[in-house]
């Protein structure tokens, strides 16, 4: 399919389109063509500093032999700047012809104002898998005694659950209507001030989550996948979605999964289930029992995140929101407005998930090299002040002096 007019007026010189193959894996060329959002607040920052040790990756791995070719899309405060609209339609089609993009935080009000970029993206580009691979990188301070035995890869479903943004607000002509509704046809006792929201989760959703973490697996030889649900008390959603989980595996996998407890040979994965409030402990507890986790949507968002902090808090936390169709990879962390345009703020977290990228395109002789990389220029006691702080003997320094240190580390 030939680009459109506006994504070719978008293209450096020399840029080329990744294009998808008709067993839906991407075509990858020499000099692709990579959708950017910088983002919010301290975006722009974490941004350049990203983009100087993702470049650097790729010449240190290939020689000049490939090249990423950077192109800025719209979205967020700057996206309203200039087009008085903060996720241009532009955007999403641009998202979608190139395949892949990358981006910083973007604002979301809290209890008011416009809906969430980040959700929005996920839901109009159906980018339902939500991943966020969770491991410590040596020399990270953390506030728990073991965070090396945290190795985790998080699949959390994204278009559904709460996300889906179904809600009316308290005394809404749309709440009273769904509430007297369900008081007379189905017997409900819903205080009629009540604010009213819908939990959609369906069986073809669940499953293409937990299809993608399964894989996963057994791609990447990780000897377990744990289904994370509260199916003991919202059982016809959570516990709906731990049972397609148990259909899946026995439908698809001929005997690839095997249920906890049974007897397992070589090359099978065990797929097993937790309630999610017990899924805390046990990240804290015994954290090297777990390594996959296949989660609803906002199971996915507290465990990755309790997860996170475990090794160093968000600052350090990649992730992607991947579909059948397009990629979008992102910090995992807030915009910070107080310290937009200071030049402080951690990159880690856009590092990493640049790294993500580079696994997605293939690359993977980049994408292994900046991880060890990060960890090196953290031992050498030079950082942002966010690890600064809780590093003793370590020295402040800013978010670009930090990515250049990076960058030297490869």
């Amino acid at each position: 399919m030939s680009p459109s007019s506006k994504i070719k007026d978008l293209l450096p010189s020399g840029a080329e389109l990744i294009e998808q193959k008709k067993d839906g894996l991407l075509d990858v060329p020499s000099q692709p063509a990579v959708g950017f959002i910088e983002g919010d607040g301290t975006g722009p920052d974490i941004w350049r500093a990203s983009r100087l040790v993702l470049d650097a990756a790729v010449e240190k791995a290939y020689g000049g032999a490939r090249r990423i070719h950077w192109v800025e899309l719209l979205a967020g405060e700057k996206a309203y700047a200039e087009t008085g609209e903060h996720l241009p339609a532009d955007t999403v089609e641009q998202i979608r012809e190139l395949k892949v993009a990358i981006k910083g935080p973007l604002t979301t009000p809290v209890g008011g104002g416009f809906r969430s970029i980040n959700v929005t993206l996920r839901q109009v580009l159906d980018l339902y898998a939500c991943i966020r691979p969770v491991r410590y990188i040596p020399g990270v301070p953390s506030p728990v005694k073991r965070p090396e035995a945290v190795d985790m890869v998080i699949f959390r479903e994204n278009t559904e659950d709460v996300y889906a943004g179904i809600e009316w607000a308290a005394g809404s002509g749309g709440a009273q209507k769904l509430i007297k509704f369900m008081n007379h046809e189905l017997g409900t006792k819903l205080d009629k001030h009540a604010a009213i929201g819908i939990k959609p989760m369906s069986k073809m959703k669940s499953q293409r989550l937990i299809r993608r973490a399964m894989d996963y697996a057994l791609e990447r030889g990780r000897e377990s996948v744990t289904l994370v649900h509260k199916g003991n008390i919202m059982k016809f959603t959570e516990g709906a979605f731990k049972d397609w989980g148990y259909e899946l595996a026995q439908d698809e996998y001929q005997g690839r999964f095997v249920k906890e407890g049974a007897e397992i040979t070589q090359g099978q994965v065990v797929v097993k289930d937790r309630i999610a409030d017990n899924m805390f402990q046990q990240a804290l507890l015994r954290p090297e029992e777990y390594a996959v986790l296949a989660t609803p949507n906002l199971n996915g968002d507290y465990i990755s995140d309790a997860l996170a902090a475990q090794v160093g808090g968000l600052g350090m936390a990649p992730g992607a929101n991947i579909g059948d169709q397009a990629a979008v990879f992102e910090a995992t962390h807030g915009s910070a407005p107080k310290y937009a345009g200071l030049d402080k703020v951690n990159p880690g977290s856009v590092i990493l998930s640049g790294a993500m990228l580079l696994e997605h395109l293939g690359w993977l002789e980049a994408a292994e090299k900046i991880a060890p990389a990060l960890s090196r220029a953290i031992l050498a006691g030079e950082v942002t002040y966010d690890l600064a702080r809780q590093i003793p003997g370590a020295r402040e320094v800013a978010c670009s002096a930090f990515a250049q240190r990076v960058a030297e580390q490869l």
